[in-house]
């Protein structure tokens, strides 16, 4: 049996100031990312709050109505995240605090933008669930390989605001979805490093590392500091 990932995002325990740059309240002004795992202390925490790191370090704060959050399949609602998920994001000088697990809800699919899964398994529970999901939700993985197809120059600028730029983002992504297929299916997995060395942790690190890259900068416009 595969064990657990945890994860909490904006809107769930973050401070005033993050309340504030992402518009919490105001569902037209956001765009909501989740990030979806088993039991929401490894994969998912870890992409989750690297993804709000890379995110601030390109646009100065993770703001401009970007949320970002994450929740398991089988999540331990509560739990802290792995210690070794903690050390994978301190090595890329991301934030791990006040983080804590939580199970993955209707609601969450169905305020969600934007859903991405560490698997296929997962991307299937999450499209079963309904709430129109097929169309916004993808192995984090897949998202890439699409998202490394479109060309920036078809995307609105960030002058129109992340919102508006992420939002055409999915689109675009979903209707190549049929034309762009994995080259095998593990392509589109991340594994899950629950109860192993911190050795493969890092290594998990890395591919998501690898494939939130090329997503941030699809995102905000901006490509990563050299």
């Amino acid at each position: 049996m595969t064990a657990p990932d945890a994860g909490r995002g904006i809107g769930n325990g973050e401070s005033a100031a993050e309340i504030t740059t992402t518009f919490v309240g105001l569902p037209r002004d956001t765009f909501r990312i989740l990030h979806v795992s088993t039991g929401n202390v490894c994969r998912s925490p870890i992409t989750e709050r690297l993804t709000r790191h890379f995110v601030s370090q390109r646009l100065g704060v993770l703001g401009g109505g970007l949320i970002v959050e994450s929740a398991g399949t089988w999540g331990h609602e509560g739990a802290p995240m792995e210690a070794n998920a903690e050390t994978v994001l301190a090595d890329f000088g991301a934030d791990a605090s006040g983080f804590t697990g939580r199970e993955l809800l209707d609601e969450h699919v169905i305020r969600a933008d934007l859903v991405l899964t560490a698997t296929r398994d997962h991307r299937a529970q999450v499209i079963s669930m309904g709430h129109s999901a097929g169309l916004r939700t993808f192995t984090l993985k897949e998202f890439t390989r699409l998202v490394n197809a479109i060309d920036p120059a078809t995307l609105p600028p960030l002058e129109d605001g992340v919102v508006i730029r992420a939002r055409a983002l999915v689109r675009a992504a979903a209707a190549l979805r049929g034309w762009l297929l994995a080259p095998t299916a593990e392509a589109d997995e991340v594994y899950d490093p629950y109860g192993a060395p911190l050795t493969f942790f890092r290594s998990i690190g890395d591919e998501i590392h690898q494939a939130l890259d090329p997503v941030v900068t699809a995102l905000t416009g901006v490509p990563a500091r050299m």
